[in-house]
């Protein structure tokens, strides 16, 4: 598979949070892979994965994890694709353990980090697609039309709220 994102999470459990990314890449038409892989129980095998789907045409990594959050690191520090990191709510902490450790990179090895859980996870989507629209007209155009959709929905629903409000 040519030109297409990476999609990694630490454990099957973050799925459901991960399913926000999937859901948004597939509605983009962004084609995926997606892995569950660990920094710390799998830490070869995720090297070994970044390698290959590098070799394949991965054009960005998304890489979603909770608690300690190592896995964007540890795949940025394999790759010079760009590494989009998704920090979860797996812990006591709600997410913050999470996003330090995600946005907290040595300069030099970044990751674009985002918002903790389900919102992070779509825009991951989103912003993954926006780099691979730097290079994919087809991509580029189908993020231009939901953009020109969400802004008649709004426009509509200002509409009816003003209707509404002159009567």
């Amino acid at each position: 598979m040519k030109n297409f994102a990476a999609v990694l999470m630490g454990s099957d459990s973050d799925l459901s949070v991960v399913q926000a990314t999937l859901d948004t890449l597939a509605n983009l038409g962004v084609a995926y892979e997606v892995q569950i892989t660990s920094a710390h129980r799998t830490p070869q095998e995720t090297q070994q994965y970044v390698q290959d789907a590098e070799t394949r045409g991965c054009d960005v990594f998304i890489a979603a994890a909770g608690l300690a959050a190592h896995l964007a690191g540890a795949v940025a520090a394999h790759t010079l694709k760009p590494v989009l990191g998704i920090p979860l709510d797996a812990g006591s902490l709600q997410g913050m353990d999470a996003l330090l450790a995600t946005v907290q990179m040595p300069g030099g090895i970044p990751v674009g980090t985002l918002a903790i859980g389900k919102p992070g996870a779509k825009n991951a989507a989103y912003l993954a697609a926006q780099i691979m629209a730097l290079k994919d007209d087809v991509i580029a155009k189908r993020i231009r039309e939901e953009r020109r959709e969400n802004a008649a929905t709004v426009i509509k629903k200002n509409k009816a709220l003003q209707e509404k409000l002159a009567n």
